[in-house]
Parts: C-alpha cells; sequence; structure tokens
C-alpha cells in the first residue's frame, strides 16, 4: 500500500494503464502521454507522461515536481494517449492530497 500523499510532495509516481475494453492497449508507438491532473480548486494541469517499459502493457506513469501537488484536496487524475488508430483516455481517478504538520 502506497503512503499518504502531502502538500509538496516531489517525486510522487502516478501509474496508469489505458484499456479499450478492459484490455491493455500497446502504446509503445504513442506520439503523445498526456497526464491531466484536476486540483482541488479546478485548476487543470497538464504534463507528459512516460512509458512504463515497452508500452506494450499499455502502462504509461508521471513523476511529479515542485509545484504540481500544491494544494490539500481532492485532486483527479486522467491519461491520454495518442496513437495513429486514435486517442485513448483512461477512467477518471481521484486521490487524496494530505496537508503537513
Amino acid at each position: 500500500m502506497a503512503s499518504e500523499i502531502h502538500v509538496n510532495d516531489v517525486g510522487t509516481k502516478f501509474l496508469v494503464t489505458i484499456k479499450d475494453d478492459g484490455v491493455a492497449v500497446d502504446v509503445s508507438s504513442a506520439s503523445s502521454i498526456t497526464m491531466k491532473f484536476k486540483k482541488p480548486d479546478d485548476e487543470v494541469i497538464s504534463r507528459t507522461g512516460t512509458l512504463d517499459s515497452t508500452g506494450t502493457d499499455g502502462k504509461v506513469y508521471y513523476t511529479t515536481i515542485a509545484g504540481d501537488l500544491d494544494e490539500a484536496g481532492l485532486y483527479k487524475l486522467q491519461a491520454v494517449v495518442s496513437l495513429a488508430s486514435g486517442t485513448y483516455y483512461t477512467d477518471i481517478y481521484s486521490f487524496k492530497v494530505h496537508c503537513n504538520l
């Protein structure tokens, strides 16, 4: 189980799998991978994602940098991958960012 995510955490890895009808999509030839984060204040930020391995398993990730998790509250995450065959969107995931002491 992962630890809690806190305000100003850097290096938190968000890993998602691109699926179509429940089956992982081969994203090895993706022309773009975007990870969209919706912050508690409704601001949406887009970050460039990376293949987790070869991409044949559909897994992509983003590792946070300074300023990404700058407020406490409920965030949402969705990955978007563009391939020659189409554009794929993941489910929308929610996660909580906790305050620090």
